[in-house]
């Protein structure tokens, strides 16, 4: 579990890491940006929400909520699209689906109806834009893939520099009626973005893979992914209102997310090249179990700020730690799995997340109304990633070894059969035939020459 998987494509193609894959990670990078920074963004309309609609703080979290578990429950739902129509069809009709469900939700009027087109439809687009952006990001890039996965995972806190304070300033001149129809209008750009996937290779034929259970790296990297969303996005979430409630103006208290997303900026890069070092990458999963424990002590933290300054602090410890999670927390996972079945083993942890981030921030929420004291809420979100933390680390330490051999090693064993195989009925190129003939030369002794080792 967390070793390092240099592996080519699902159909032995190898990965470039390069050329086109630039303009893939730009789309990943635009993508990412949108997926997370949003659920963090519509903060910004929470007061003027609750003003209109009559409501509590629980009842526009759930708003976020509902975003983010849509971003993480149809995982598998994303895999069968993806593995039956490709990634560039499937991110299309999301891009379409996230700015319809904004444009609906500006002539909304009631709380609920927010629920289903910011909530459900914006949601549901994001997660078919999110989850095949990272897969063709994993077939782009193999040794430079945990520097790839630190830039695209940079566009999350690079947009919510930008979303949070343009949030602001169009609630400020438009209201959150017009704010929510010109984010729906910038929203179609993940249409553009679906354009630059251009795909390397046929649909895999299994359209979702739940042999990943039977890897017990798996199942503790989701056991502990699912613990951690519980409390990771609680505090982006209410840090701007605690700023409001002790008396900072509207502007100021907003601009604690880009203070946040500015110092994210750097961590994920940065992160991303340190896991790549060869020293470092075979441990990049204690790595990631450090980036949780990092985190959770800045909530901790979090808890006990009294003044404006004391949430900059915050939010510059929460953005460097955050920072290491989101550039870890996939690559971890596709060094664990391989790239053969990464595409089921994302949607399968999204979904079993999912249900994470639906208690998460509402229970936030419930806990800020009960007690009207902000320091609750981040002391139960750091111990939850806390322990997060603890059973990645604990998990590792004592199952390694005591599952099943490494998936990369089998999956490589199976790849190399199936090449082996008679070509099926259809069209082959001359590279399976290459193969094929390679592996039946050598089944029967025979030595097999090319021009490099024949002269």
């Amino acid at each position: 579990m967390g070793g390092a998987v240099v592996d080519d494509g699902p159909t032995g193609v190898p990965a470039p890491d390069g050329g086109w894959g630039w303009a893939v990670l730009f789309g990943c990078f635009v993508i990412t940006g949108f997926s997370y920074a949003f659920p963090k963004a519509v903060s910004v309309f929470f007061k003027e929400l609750i003003r209109e609609f009559g409501i509590g703080y629980s009842d526009t979290a759930w708003i976020s909520s509902i975003l983010l578990a849509m971003l993480y429950g149809t995982g598998p739902l994303c895999s069968v699209c993806v593995n039956r129509f490709g990634c560039r069809p499937v991110m299309l009709v999301g891009g379409l689906f996230a700015s319809l469900g904004m444009v609906a939700a500006s002539f909304c009027s009631s709380i609920i109806q927010i629920y289903l087109t910011t909530g459900v439809l914006t949601g549901l687009g994001l997660a078919l834009n999110f989850q095949p952006s990272l897969i063709m990001l994993n077939r782009y890039f193999s040794k430079r893939r945990p520097l790839a996965n630190g830039l695209a995972a940079a566009g999350s806190p690079v947009f919510l520099c930008a979303l949070s304070p343009l949030g602001q300033l169009l609630q400020d001149h438009y209201g959150w009626r017009g704010g929510f129809l010109i984010l729906g209008g910038l929203l179609l750009n993940c249409c553009v973005c679906a354009a630059l996937m251009r795909p390397l290779e046929l649909p895999v034929r299994r359209l979702l893979d739940f042999s990943v259970f039977r890897d017990r790296g798996f199942v503790i990297y989701a056991l502990a992914a699912s613990i951690m969303v519980l409390g990771l996005f609680v505090p982006p979430v209410f840090v701007v209102s605690y700023a409001k409630d002790m008396g900072t103006p509207d502007t100021q208290a907003a601009f604690l997310l880009t203070v946040l997303g500015f110092i994210d900026i750097f961590a994920r890069p940065t992160a991303g090249l340190i896991t790549g070092l060869r020293q470092v990458r075979p441990y990049s999963v204690y790595l990631f179990s450090f980036a949780m424990f990092f985190n959770s002590v800045a909530d901790l933290g979090g808890s006990t700020a009294t003044d404006y300054g004391g949430l900059v602090v915050f939010c510059v410890f929460f953005g460097i730690s955050y920072g290491m999670v989101g550039a870890l927390q996939f690559e971890v996972l596709m060094a664990i799995v391989g790239t053969q079945k990464f595409s089921s083993a994302i949607g399968l942890v999204l979904l079993l997340e999912a249900v994470a981030v639906l208690i998460g921030p509402p229970s936030g929420g419930k806990l800020l109304d009960a007690t009207h004291v902000y320091q609750y809420v981040f002391i139960l979100a750091g111990a939850e990633v806390l322990c997060s933390s603890l059973v990645l680390l604990l998990g590792n330490v004592f199952c390694r070894g005591k599952g099943p051999s490494e998936p990369q090693a089998s999956e490589a064993a199976t790849a190399k059969e199936e090449l082996n195989q008679p070509p099926a009925d259809g069209p082959v190129d001359a590279r399976e035939v290459e193969c094929f003939l390679k592996g039946e030369l050598e089944k029967n002794g025979e030595a097999t020459l090319n021009p490099e080792t024949s002269v």
